[in-house]
């Protein structure tokens, strides 16, 4: 388990994470930091769901910035897939059991009652809400379906967010589709690892993905730097008031810390 998140239920725990596979194994001029991107596409760690959680994907990304001052930018898309192995599913039952009968005894603890006398002796408004916390906050692995978090990460040398988000988006459907694409998907990430070049200054790209071209535009020397993050989410997140307050903060040459979940 990453973190002490034990009173929080199994399911609510998070779990230590790890990189599975990087392509291409090593590059000189940007060397691959696993501690680094592992905890940057999972800064909360590994996390588990039923079928009764959301479990929609979900996109972020990263900038790594290294001692002399080169960016590298990560593009990350985290989804949920079924959990195949029974000695994990095994495991979590068993902790769903561990957590029920500790929050068994505090329930009975708290209403100064033996074991054996829980259900004559207890509040009626505790027995109801342990049941329903059971109820809802529980897993069974003879009815639930158990998924974990997992994630597909671009590491690219600059910000071209739309594209890659495009191309994640693209072959994340390509894995789960009942339909295979018509290339195996080591194909489509051979392309745009080794075939698909950085567009030239002042010049746009059109590159093929999995289902539909992609297109990035590089600006050039003259022109304001790349900034492909949609403005319009900013202004949504921060609001007006906050933004002109960030803005001018920026202008003052202040320092400036955003605190986010």
């Amino acid at each position: 388990v990453a973190g002490e998140n034990f009173d929080q239920s199994p399911l609510r725990r998070t779990f230590k994470s790890k990189v599975l596979a990087h392509y291409p194994q090593n590059i000189e001029w940007n060397p691959f930091d696993q501690d680094a991107v592992n905890m940057l596409c999972m800064p909360k760690g590994l996390s588990f769901r039923t079928q009764a959680d959301n479990r929609d994907p979900q996109l972020h990304s990263f900038i790594i910035t290294r001692e002399d001052g080169s960016r590298t930018y990560g593009f990350v898309l985290t989804f949920y897939e079924e959990v195949t192995s029974k000695q994990i599913c095994t495991a979590m039952q068993t902790l769903y059991q561990m957590h029920n009968a500790e929050q068994y005894s505090s329930v009975c603890a708290s209403s100064s009652c033996s074991m054996d006398s829980l259900a004559s002796s207890i509040d009626e408004g505790d027995a109801t809400s342990l049941a329903k916390l059971q109820r809802y906050n529980s897993y069974d692995i003879s009815r639930d379906t158990l998924y974990v978090s997992k994630c597909i990460c671009l590491i690219t040398p600059l910000p071209f967010m739309q594209a890659c988000k495009k191309f994640l988006i693209q072959l994340y459907k390509a894995v789960t589709s009942q339909q295979p694409p018509p290339l195996p998907l080591e194909s489509y990430v051979h392309n745009i690892l080794y075939e698909v070049p950085l567009p030239p200054p002042g010049r746009s790209l059109k590159f093929y993905g999995v289902y539909e071209p992609i297109i990035c535009q590089r600006p050039g020397p003259n022109e304001l730097p790349l900034s492909d993050y949609p403005l319009r989410e900013v202004f949504e997140l921060l609001g007006l008031e906050n933004l002109v307050q960030v803005f001018t903060c920026v202008l003052l040459e202040m320092q400036i810390l955003l605190y986010s979940q």
